[in-house]
């Protein structure tokens, strides 16, 4: 009874969490983008790339300081897992929808930037303390980024397409179910009472989301801990895979909605920039407000944090290892097939049936 009232809690949450994301964090981003008249590239991977990986930060956030940090894994193990599943599944199921026409200079470049968080990440790794050094490298790093896109967007411009274009397509998708769809409406409509227009009310409903997604991170982290012991799994392994890929579902789906329409390229450029984000500003905003929280003597324990690492220094070199995958499949044509879309969700396959039987399963676990 436990496992399926936890695991239920798990995927309402997720839900309700995808709709609020979407349906009014994302559109009270984009009115903010606006207003600040923001190049679309800068947008894209501060303001969207914040949006899209909301769940993930929400997450990383409580699992921090949740328990004095007793469970700050879930957090790291739910962006590294949303991390693999963006590249190998998101690029792969779009891929899959229709072959992508590879922006060399654009996916490289930000390729570049993502292996050197990845590289960092591996470094931080390595001893399992993170010093205000090191969260300090994460953020400059994030503000190196943004930095390039502003030079590269007055270098090459390029008018890129909005991102609420694919969410008015999955609109026009959803009416075809329209069971599904009335129920989605249903509960916007309850949510927009708090919240109000976000296109209208866009700080109300920013800030009414945040607490929103607060909320529900926070039974998130407490539910897959829940979970994770009555099935007897370390909790580490649901992050990586449930939380992961449940956080990451919405973004699929536009992704791939997106990719049907000959903007594949996008696709690949959202999963990329928000991994880059996750990495950066999803763990290294978290380590710095605990580590800050701790030399102001706001909460007990030393500066210097001490976290479990030991079931995501495989899965972390994984990441590296689907990024370059996914450079090498980029750079040895001018398109991504279907056939290679298949290929990368194959790999995403292989991780999770992997990292079941080397972290979770009754050989790692001892039971």
């Amino acid at each position: 009874m436990t496992i399926a009232i936890s695991l239920g809690i798990i995927l309402v949450s997720i839900y309700i969490l995808a709709i609020i994301t979407d349906a009014f964090f994302i559109e009270s981003l984009q009115q903010i983008a606006e207003r600040w008249n923001l190049p679309h590239d800068v947008a894209g991977a501060s303001l969207m790339a914040m949006g899209s990986s909301a769940p993930e930060l929400g997450i990383a956030l409580l699992a921090v300081f949740r328990h004095g940090g007793a469970h700050s894994d879930v957090g790291m193990g739910t962006i590294v897992g949303s991390a693999v599943f963006n590249i190998l599944v998101i690029t792969g199921a779009s891929a899959m929808a229709r072959p992508i026409i590879i922006n060399w200079k654009s996916s490289i470049r930000d390729s570049l930037v993502y292996v050197s968080s990845i590289l960092t990440l591996l470094v931080v790794f390595a001893d399992g303390k993170i010093t205000m050094l090191e969260v300090s490298v994460f953020l400059g790093l994030y503000a190196t980024y943004l930095i390039v896109l502003v030079i590269w967007s007055r270098m090459f411009p390029h008018k890129r397409e909005e991102i609420h274009i694919a969410d008015e397509i999955i609109k026009e998708e959803e009416e075809e179910t329209s069971l599904f769809y009335k129920f989605n409406g249903m509960i916007e409509r309850f949510i927009r009472l708090f919240t109000g227009d976000p296109s209208r009310s866009y700080i109300r409903a920013f800030f009414v989301s945040i607490l929103f997604i607060a909320g529900l991170s926070w039974l998130l982290v407490d539910y897959a801990v829940i979970f994770s012991n009555a099935v007897g799994l370390p909790p580490v392994i649901v992050a990586l895979t449930i939380l992961a890929a449940g956080t990451s579902a919405p973004d699929l789906i536009a992704s791939v909605i997106v990719a049907k329409q000959g903007r594949g390229d996008m696709a690949i450029s959202n999963a990329i920039g928000s991994n880059i984000f996750d990495i950066l500003v999803g763990l290294g905003l978290p380590w710095m407000l605990l580590i800050v929280a701790r030399q102001m003597g706001w909460m007990t324990g030393s500066p210097v944090m001490v976290v479990g690492t030991q079931d995501l220094w495989v899965s972390t070199l994984v990441l590296l290892g689907s990024v370059v995958v996914l450079l090498a499949l980029m750079l040895s044509g001018k398109r991504l097939s279907r056939k290679e879309g298949l290929f990368l969700i194959l790999c995403y396959v292989g991780f999770v049936v992997w990292t079941y039987l080397n972290i979770g399963g009754p050989t790692a676990t001892g039971s």
